[in-house]
């Protein structure tokens, strides 16, 4: 298991950073190329869509579970 490194992003503009995992952080960027759009703009679809309870760095983990969670049940 790799420790949490801080990582930049620019929201809307602004530098803001998280702290993921590698391989949290490789599979939000290749879910980012998956959709073909840039990483930047996946992170503030994340942010704009987040409980205002979490942190971006904890909504990022979710989104992805959530989106290899998905991918997963409809191919069973």
């Amino acid at each position: 298991m790799s420790r949490p490194i801080k990582r930049s992003l620019t929201l809307r503009g602004h530098r803001t950073s998280v702290s993921l995992e590698d391989d949290f952080w490789r599979a939000f960027r290749d879910i980012a190329d998956e959709k073909n759009i840039p990483i930047n703009a996946l992170a503030a679809q994340i942010d704009a869509d987040r409980d205002l309870e979490a942190g971006l760095a904890t909504a990022i983990r979710l989104y992805v579970l959530a989106y290899f969670r998905t991918r997963a049940s409809s191919n069973p």
